[in-house]
């Protein structure tokens, strides 16, 4: 594959990975900083693609080493437990653009496997180094490694290195090495970040990660995986006029009814039928035979064709409110975490799912407005905030209705899955405003909003019983040692008894009294223990 550059003067035809090697910026490789933190990104998405997707709960271990402090080189090794690469397309799989299996119509993290070649490229463009990689399938009886460079002219593997060992131990995954220009001491907290967001919609995974002056064990807090996505054929009203040419290459001697009913999702021979009616084309004639304006027409027709079926949902793969919890609760230390996910829609005939989660209160701190926590296909986004539409959402969304005052210790995780995710730029780090999209983000934050004012309602409520059990309990000693004087009854069984009215008059018991107040500041907790009978 090749692109052509042009200038004033003179035309140059550039093999495509010399043109992404000068073009990297478009893939988030802007300079030493954000390049170590794409790194790091990449590699854990590959893993994570290799273990959940197949039933495999994942295991990470991901380390950073400053190699050369005055060139500003460093190593990022990672490895993970996944189905690993097969010993011959090794090569291919790390030293080939768009060379992957990943074009299906399914959710997934990346795209054709691009971000790993520029991890590739953009190391071997800096320090001239090769990766390394070491590799074994499941049940494989051999470990392969080898160094690998990209010669960008030809967009084909360099193979500087290769060897074979026996797998004695069983071990299957995939373990990378790359040395590139990078800045540890900026990129650190971007990536610290990042692993964190990872293990709050991954709290299946394990991911052990070790830098110069960073440590983190962020273990696994479940053993339950979201269902894996399933792949099919494209939805009829998703393709445009260069990939339907595309299909038709690869159809020659189909009819347009045949060639319907073959290469999309849910088409049968009466739904086929019936839109070529519609349509106003010929079933019996060759897919090959139309013209231009006849292709330009047809994809025309299939995005304005109503009797479709919906795109099918079984594509994506939602990390499922229960993960979502469970994710936040343990590494944003909230109080109280409640989530959502929305019923599958879709866009231009590509099916997306919205979920969302509100998290309240422990370690979050109180904030003038909600910390908004980023996602699309389970991949934080931590760049580009104010472009995104979700950002838009979280601001506009009037919090007052859901019991929330400014400043408040409230975090909103919103998230997105769909077989195409619709980036507002080439980085990759906001979602587009597609009005499909941000009615399921409102819908979704007003769904797991009530649920936080009923939560809040209900604290209030609680609030007001304690205060109003410690206002009556202040008095109880004084009360029950002068009733004591007077009718010659222990003062001890009178306050007893007194606590007891209390407790009926409020509805509250002295036992459920300590347990709801463990979330109330030291200060009242002082007060309900001074009031509270030993």
């Amino acid at each position: 594959m090749w692109l052509v550059v042009t200038s004033m003067y003179a035309y140059e035809a550039l093999p495509v990975a010399e043109w992404f090697r000068r073009n990297r910026e478009l893939a988030g490789f802007h300079n030493p900083t954000r390049a170590l933190y794409q790194t790091i990104r990449e590699l854990t998405e590959n893993s994570l693609d290799a273990t959940e997707t197949y039933g495999i709960l994942p295991t990470i271990y991901l380390r950073v080493n400053i190699e050369d402090e005055q060139k500003g080189w460093v190593s990022v090794y990672a490895e993970d437990n996944g189905i690993g690469i097969p010993g011959n397309e090794i090569p291919n799989v790390f030293g080939r653009v768009f060379y992957s299996s990943k074009y299906k119509i399914k959710q997934h993290r990346g795209v054709f496997g691009l971000g790993l070649k520029m991890v590739v490229l953009y190391s071997q463009s800096t320090t001239n180094k090769p990766v390394l990689v070491r590799s074994a399938t499941l049940k494989s009886d051999k470990i392969y490694e080898y160094q690998i460079m990209i010669d960008t002219n030809s967009n084909s593997p360099i193979i500087l290195d290769r060897r074979e060992y026996p797998n004695r131990y069983k071990w299957h995954g995939t373990a990378v090495k790359v040395y590139l220009e990078g800045n540890w001491l900026a990129a650190k907290k971007r990536i610290e970040d990042y692993l964190k967001r990872t293990a709050i919609i991954a709290p299946y995974a394990e991911i052990v990660f070790k830098g110069p002056d960073l440590e983190l064990w962020l273990k696994r807090r479940t053993t339950k995986l979201p269902p894996a996505p399933k792949e099919g054929l494209p939805h009829p009203k998703s393709v445009d006029v260069d990939t339907l040419k595309q299909m038709i290459q690869e159809s020659r001697g189909l009819t347009l009814l045949e060639f319907l009913m073959e290469n999309f999702d849910a088409v049968g021979e009466g739904t086929a039928k019936a839109f070529l009616e519609w349509a106003g084309f010929n079933p019996n004639a060759k897919v090959t035979a139309l013209t231009p304006e006849e292709l330009v027409k047809l994809v025309d027709k299939m995005k304005q064709y109503e009797g479709w079926r919906r795109p099918r949902s079984d594509w994506l793969s939602p990390a499922g409110a229960e993960l979502l919890e469970i994710g936040a609760k343990a590494i944003l230390g909230a109080e109280a975490v409640f989530a959502i996910t929305r019923k599958p829609e879709s866009y231009g005939g590509h099916p997306f799912i919205v979920e969302a989660a509100v998290a309240w209160g422990g370690q979050i701190p109180p904030v003038d407005k909600p910390l908004l926590l980023r996602y699309a296909n389970k991949i934080p986004l931590l760049y580009d905030e104010g472009a995104d539409v979700a950002r838009k959402v979280v601001d506009e969304f009037n919090w007052q209705n859901y019991k929330v005052k400014f400043p408040a210790p409230l975090a909103v995780i919103i998230h997105v899955c769909s077989t195409k995710i619709p980036y507002a730029s080439a980085g990759k780090e906001a979602i587009a405003e597609v009005p499909e999209i941000e009615k399921e983000m409102k819908l979704a934050l007003r769904d797991a909003a009530k649920k936080l004012r009923l939560y809040l309602s209900r604290k209030e409520k609680e609030m007001e019983m304690l205060n109003k059990y410690i206002s009556l309990a202040k008095y109880v000693e004084e009360i029950a040692y002068n009733l004591s004087m007077i009718t010659r009854i222990e003062k001890e069984s009178l306050a007893k008894n007194l606590h007891t009215l209390i407790e009926r008059k409020i509805g509250l018991t002295i036992e459920e009294l300590v347990k709801h107040t463990l979330s109330m500041s030291s200060t009242s907790q002082e007060e309900v223990v001074e009031a509270t009978p030993q």
